[in-house]
């Protein structure tokens, strides 16, 4: 049988391994926490990965280097953070279980370099044995914070423990504590600390001991300690000339800065900054541009800080015009100003109320960053507002995403300012509603808004709220508010009585206060109030300021007392030209020209320099002098010598000058002669000098000058018709024919106060209501018939007031006879006030009064400050 092959598939053998595959493991590697991967995670930026790490250090018991803990401590002060600060502290108390000077004074540095030198001196309290580095630390902290007083304390506190001696390093810091808290006693004793310790002979130190001395004003001592230094350098010379500085001797500091340049030491930037802001603080700008271009001729280009306090000083001393030409050449030079450049410049702009320069400061702010910038945008709103531009002000005020309360103060003042006291209110309630409370500023530039725009009920119901609803207790500002919105209308009784009210309260008067309220004291019948306000400034001591001063001695001359003007005079250690100028106008007042021309030639004697209101003075007391030549070489020298253009007042003071004289036709030429339109003050002064002249042609001139000017004056109007009258022109003339002058103007009330025991008597002219009208009137009769020998020759017999014998007796005679037969008060000095000028007859009357009954009258009408005494008056019978 034949054999079947079936084909198949034939499979090998295979070798199959009986092991398993490996499985796929992942492994984490753990690097082992050691100093290096510690300060390999700082350097990367991983602090808080670093210190948790340093949790597993603690739990196998390790440790790690103290220059590591070091490291990871200043990367915290570099990361600026408190929540790592306290994180890393928590673990090193674990790591570190023994107490280590040099890890716990590097946490004292850290906490304090962070922000919390209530952690710096929780650390440093635990430190059981301070060494020089631990107070090092704790004093360098306090410092930064200059916590002056508190490094003092430190200092006394390390001296009582006694564990450590400051060295060379620390006792400067200390010393510049002493001088900046004004402690010359502590430093005197760290100067003998130093002599005993052997360290007089360390610059640093005695830089630092020079340097309290001077700060503290101690000169003498200064000067002592630094002419016996061996060595000194540029902070040495620095150090002694800021102290004469400081105290205005600025003389002294130019011969000290002259001896330092003769010994070899040039002067850095810093001595010539000192030189140059003293000189600005001081008022004299010109020598600190001189210094400024003899600083650069020295090779040393002014900083940031010599072009701000060059600006800000011209600007504080009214040269803003200049202050703003230094901030555009500031530019130019390539020094970029900062904040505070910036904010001078814009004030400066808010003062001139220039919107155009104002816009350019803006723009230059913008340039360089500061657009949002808070302080910036402060002053930008103010002095957009005071520019009348309060939607631009507006649009800064939105702008500024971070507002501070002067922010909203500064925009709401601008409301304010501007009479828009609604909106204002609005933004002010906006503000209460915010995250920022209205502060005692917000509530007093609201009060004053209300009070200034008449709103009297408004403010005062602010002035009740701000302390029950507000929460804000009342400043001196509060009241000062109310009290310059009272004065401001007029109200002067209201804002003595706030005044008296303030100080019953317990709220003590500043400058401010009085500088308001003494202007309310500036005439005759005020003199007690001035007094009693007198007695409130030294009480506050206060009569050092020379604002105050200056202020005190032109209401005294106001107010009839020149004796104790020329008594506070002679008191102040420093006169500035206000004070020169105040004592002057005073002495021309009281028509003393002598007193006021030899002030004048003294004030030269002491290199103080006259401005355009000492020479408007000066001319005045040559004219009562009569001394026309002089008066004239003067006014030439003002313009040649001084560059000071003639102002209006100067005019009219030139025209009395030659008016005084019986030169009318010189002073008539001058006025036709004048660069500018004369005005009402310069045709009067004409006027007066015709009256007193006889000169009726030239007087008919110069009244209808004036009418021209003041149409519907009625003093005017009165004057011209009784001018047309003398002269024989008819009142239908075509001359008078003008609107308002075709009748007799309607009569105007005369009338004069007199003050007796506090209160204040007013009479109209032919009213005896006060008194027994026929005794009076026999009175005065009996005067009167002394007085015809007296008639004055050559006058006018024109005046403003209604004659006697249509309208009665004058009320200055009416007061007189209250002041001398009426009153149960005798009055050994007669004060009075009158609304006109007086008119011949009674300025005749006031002599007699005078000598027959031995009494001193001042008389103050509307255009002199009459002082009648033995027969005689100040005016010069010229008024």
């Amino acid at each position: 049988m034949e054999s079947i092959v079936l084909p198949c598939r034939i499979t090998p053998t295979i070798e199959l391994s009986i092991q398993p595959p490996k499985p796929k493991l992942s492994f984490q590697y753990t690097p082992k926490i050691t100093d290096a991967h510690l300060r390999k995670l700082c350097n990367q930026g991983r602090l808080a990965e670093a210190i948790s790490s340093l949790d597993s250090i603690t739990e196998c018991g390790s440790t790690i280097r103290h220059s590591t803990l070091s490291h990871l401590i200043e990367s915290c002060i570099d990361s600026n953070s408190l929540d790592l600060c306290y994180k890393l502290h928590s673990r090193v108390r674990k790591l570190v279980k023994e107490p280590n000077p040099f890890v716990e004074t590097k946490l004292v540095s850290m906490y304090a370099k962070c922000g919390s030198l209530s952690d710096a001196y929780k650390v440093f309290d635990e430190i059981p044995d301070r060494n020089l580095y631990s107070w090092s630390a704790m004093i360098g902290a306090c410092s930064r914070e200059k916590r002056w007083g508190e490094v003092v304390k430190l200092f006394y506190w390390m001296v009582a423990e006694g564990n450590a001696v400051p060295d060379e390093f620390l006792f400067p810091k200390i010393l510049q504590a002493c001088g900046n808290c004004g402690d010359v006693e502590t430093g005197r004793l760290i100067h003998g600390i130093v002599i005993k310790c052997g360290m007089n002979d360390e610059l640093r130190v005695n830089n630092s001991i020079l340097a309290v001395y001077a700060k503290c004003k101690w000169l003498d001592s200064a000067r002592r300690f630094f002419e016996g230094m061996e060595a000194s350098d540029g902070v040495s010379w620095n150090a002694i000339i800021t102290g004469y500085c400081q105290v205005g001797e600025i003389k002294k500091a130019h011969r000290l800065f002259a001896s330092m340049r003769e010994k070899g030491i040039e002067p850095d930037v810093i001595t010539w900054n000192i030189l140059i802001s003293s000189c600005t603080q001081s008022r004299q700008c010109d020598i600190a541009i001189k210094l400024m271009n003899e600083m650069k001729s020295s090779g040393i280009n002014p900083d940031v800080f010599t072009w701000t306090s060059m600006i800000l000083g011209f600007a504080q001393n009214n040269r803003r015009l200049d202050a703003l030409n230094l901030f555009k050449e500031m530019f130019l030079t390539g020094v970029e100003p900062n904040r505070v450049t910036l904010m001078s410049a814009i004030s400066t702009c808010s003062s001139l109320k220039d919107f155009r320069k104002g816009k350019e400061v803006h723009l230059s702010a913008i340039k360089l960053g500061y657009g949002e910038d808070v302080l910036v945008g402060n002053s930008l709103i103010d002095m957009y507002s005071k520019c009348g531009k309060l939607d631009t002000a507006r649009q800064v005020f939105d702008m500024i995403s971070e507002k501070d309360v002067y922010t909203w103060n500064s925009m709401i003042a601008g409301y304010c300012q501007a009479g828009y006291c609604g909106i204002a209110h609005d933004l002010f309630r906006k503000m209460q509603k915010s995250n920022l409370i209205p502060n005692v500023i917000t509530w007093n530039v609201m009060i004053t808004g209300y009070i200034q725009n008449g709103e009297e009920d408004q403010a005062m119901d602010l002035f009740q709220r701000m302390e029950k609803e507000g929460g804000v207790k009342r400043d001196t500002a509060s009241w000062n508010a109310l009290i310059a919105g009272y004065l401001h209308h007029g109200q002067k009784n209201k804002a003595l009585r706030f005044f008296r009210q303030m100080q019953s309260c317990g709220v003590k008067p500043n400058s401010v206060t009085i500088l308001s309220i003494l202007p309310a004291c500036a005439n005759l019948i005020a003199l007690k109030k001035l007094k009693e306000i007198h007695g409130c400034v030294l009480h506050s001591n206060l009569e050092s300021e020379p604002s105050i001063a200056n202020s005190m001695i032109d209401t005294y001359a106001k107010s009839g007392n020149i004796n104790y003007s020329k008594a506070i005079f002679d008191r102040m250690p420093f006169k500035d030209i206000i004070t020169w100028n105040s004592m002057m106008s005073g002495y021309v007042l009281h028509g003393c020209s002598k007193e006021a021309t030899e002030l004048y030639e003294c004030m030269k004697e002491q290199e103080c320099r006259p401005n355009r209101g000492t020479f408007g003075s000066i001319i005045s007391a040559y004219g009562l002098a009569k001394m026309v030549e002089e008066g004239r070489r003067v006014f030439d020298m003002m313009t040649e010598e001084y560059q000071i253009s003639p102002g209006l007042d100067h005019c009219a003071s030139m025209v009395n000058l030659y008016g005084r004289s019986g030169k009318l036709d010189e002073a008539f030429d001058f006025i036709e002669g004048m660069a500018t339109e004369p005005d009402v003050s310069t045709w009067s002064a004409l006027l007066t000098a015709c009256r007193m002249h006889g000169n009726v042609k030239l007087a008919i001139h110069a009244v209808e000058r004036l009418l021209e000017l003041e149409p519907e004056n009625t003093f005017i109007q009165r004057l011209i018709i009784q001018l047309y009258d003398l002269c024989g022109t008819s009142k239908d003339s075509l001359k008078i024919n003008r609107p308002g002058i075709g009748k007799f103007p309607k009569e105007s009330l005369g009338w004069s106060l007199i003050e007796d025991k506090n209160i204040v008597h007013t009479f109209v002219a032919g009213d005896y209501c006060q008194l027994d009208g026929k005794s009076v009137q026999s009175w005065i009769k009996s005067i009167e018939s002394k007085a015809k020998p007296l008639k004055y020759s050559g006058m006018l017999d024109i005046q403003e007031e209604e004659r006697e014998e249509s309208g009665g007796v004058h009320s200055e005679k009416v007061a007189l006879a209250f002041a001398l037969i009426n009153s149960s008060q005798t009055f050994r000095c007669v004060r009075i006030v009158k609304n006109f000028r007086m008119c011949q007859n009674c300025h005749m009357f006031a002599k007699l009064i005078s000598k027959a009954h031995g009494r001193e009258i001042y008389l103050n009408d509307s255009k002199c400050l009459h002082h009648f005494k033995d027969g005689i008056c100040s005016c010069a019978d010229y008024w």
